[in-house]
């Protein structure tokens, strides 16, 4: 079985594969983590951005998240990580991904004759808004903090993922 944060990070990109098969998207993983690209989600076929558009996402995921003035503060995110998601120098547009878990990993779902719950609920943040860190030292973290409203649903995923640009609040 596996460790409580292993199964923790496990949920958490299995979460996002869930709602992407919901939202009709192809989801993929590299073979080695090079870059802190933990998946890729992309829209098969033509669209109005161009031909089977993606986004690249590095998932992680929360306990007990701080929450105050409509935001969520998510202060794990380390210098490295941050850099391969920071700026507008990507080819492919990058978000994190922050999925609140319950603190109990058996309570990640229930059954019911309605169906099966996923719990939480996901969040995003581009920030290709944001300056890179001057390094991209491992054992340094900063803090990133995602509007509430940056909840991930179907709806929100598959604008992700075929808008040229979203903006983060």
């Amino acid at each position: 079985m596996l460790d409580q944060n292993n199964h923790q990070g496990k949920f958490g990109a299995d979460y996002i594969r869930v709602l992407a098969s919901a939202a009709g998207l192809l989801w993929s993983q590299d073979d080695v983590d090079l870059d802190t690209v933990d998946l890729c989600l992309k829209l098969p076929g033509r669209t109005p951005r161009g031909f089977s558009p993606r986004i690249d996402v590095q998932v992680k995921t929360v306990r007990n998240p701080e929450a105050s003035d409509g935001l969520i503060k998510y202060s794990r995110l380390n210098y490295a990580q941050f850099n391969n998601l920071a700026g507008s120098g990507f080819t492919v547009p990058r978000y994190l991904f922050v999925v609140h878990v319950p603190p109990e990993t058996d309570r990640y779902t229930d059954l019911s004759t309605y169906g099966l719950l996923l719990r939480h609920i996901g969040y995003y943040l581009s920030l290709s808004d944001q300056a890179p860190m001057p390094t991209h030292d491992r054992n340094r973290h900063t803090s990133v903090k995602i509007p509430l409203s940056n909840v991930l649903t179907v709806e929100s995923l598959r604008r992700l993922v075929t808008d040229d640009a979203v903006v983060s609040v």
